[in-house]
């Protein structure tokens, strides 16, 4: 009788280690299929990071690019409303300076400072299209000009075309 209970209790606890090491097994192979399949890419200076929008439920797509000690958030909004998402690290004291320093953006100086004609590789032009870039900070219209607004950590700064 002793030699039934203790069959019983080792098979129980076999089934348990087994049971156990299914589940293991089977997580492990569900996380290599999120792993990207080159590991080798250099991430030092751009690296994207998945962050889900609680709203929407969609992914965004934010890359980090830059060093330095001040963070902020850049966005660039083209003229069929694409958003791309940056996270800027800088040592730059101007957010101009900035994103001009990382080839974000480019323009034409002038008498009132830097006119920003391209943002993130799209170039649109008021005398030719009619559009330009409208520069915001935390969703508010600026009232300075990108290349003379001091960065203020961890704040918003965005460009939309608008006509």
């Amino acid at each position: 009788m002793k030699k039934t209970l203790f069959s019983k209790t080792l098979s129980f606890i076999a089934c348990i280690v087994l049971t156990a090491a299914m589940a293991l097994v089977t997580t492990g192979c569900n996380d290599s299929k999120n792993k990207p399949a080159d590991d080798t890419k250099d991430t030092s200076s751009v690296a994207a990071v998945s962050q889900t929008d609680a709203k929407t439920e969609e992914k965004t797509d934010v890359k980090v690019l830059g060093e330095g000690q001040t963070t902020f958030s850049f966005k660039a909004v083209d003229d069929e409303g694409k958003e791309t998402a940056f996270e800027i690290h800088t040592d730059q004291k101007t957010v101009g300076a900035a994103l001009l320093e990382l080839g974000l953006i480019a323009g034409e100086e002038s008498t009132y400072g830097l006119y920003v004609k391209t943002v993130n590789g799209v170039t649109v032009d008021y005398n030719t299209d009619g559009k330009y870039w409208a520069f915001y900070i935390n969703g508010e219209y600026a009232m300075t000009g990108v290349d003379s607004t001091e960065i203020t950590e961890g704040a918003e700064y965005t460009f939309k075309v608008e006509k």
